[in-house]
């Protein structure tokens, strides 16, 4: 999948800056979501072979992908949308305004943007929705290797602070070894609340 087919489409129908949109982090227990945006040229000399899905590649793998990618991108940019915020509006719109947020952060303003899933968003540039766009997209999955990256990264500090719940294993998703150390040491400050209230009991951790 590491063919700019859709990028090159647009690019015929007179679009400059075509960015690709994806996020990582709805499902965890705790931590942020993490949405990535990148505008990547689509001349073959400039290809970074090997994109896909971020689920798909080993750790080594995406690393240095994740390197080639932000060595020859035109523009990217990565947006966090922390737990407090997910519990207040829900994963969906926080999912959106992190998108959104990434979105305006490049430094290449985007005329089209190409977002994993099915969701739109509030911006004024044209877009387009694309089921399983992580893996069929060059861009949109040149955007999950950047937003699994510094997730990752993100969660193994957060291992630091938090070694209860061992984070730089399952980077906050709800494995059986996370669940049981919220069961007996409650919550820390990037849990999400509203992702363990059924078998949390209200303690915090001190």
């Amino acid at each position: 999948m590491d063919i700019p087919t859709y990028e090159r489409e647009y690019f015929d129908r007179g679009f400059t800056a075509v960015a690709g949109v994806d996020e990582v982090g709805r499902g965890p227990l705790a931590g942020p979501v993490v949405c990535a945006a990148v505008i990547l040229p689509i001349d073959e000399a400039r290809r970074v072979a090997g994109v896909d899905d971020s689920k798909k590649l080993s750790a080594k793998k995406r690393a240095k992908l994740a390197e080639e990618i932000k060595e020859i991108a035109r523009a990217y940019a990565i947006a966090e949308v922390d737990e407090a915020t997910i519990d207040r509006i829900n994963i969906l719109q926080a999912t959106r305004l992190g998108m959104r947020r990434a979105i305006c952060a490049l430094g290449v303003t985007a005329d089209m943007v190409l977002i994993d899933g099915n969701m739109k968003l509030d911006i004024s540039v044209p877009q387009r929705s694309i089921v399983k766009g992580d893996a069929l997209v060059y861009s949109i999955g040149a955007a999950s290797i950047l937003a699994k990256e510094y997730r990752d990264a993100l969660m193994r500090k957060y291992a630091e602070e938090y070694p209860e719940y061992a984070f730089e294993k399952n980077v906050g998703y709800g494995t059986a070894e996370h669940i049981a150390a919220i069961k007996e040491y409650g919550i820390c400050k990037i849990h999400r609340r509203t992702f363990v209230k059924n078998f949390w009991d209200g303690r915090e951790r001190s």
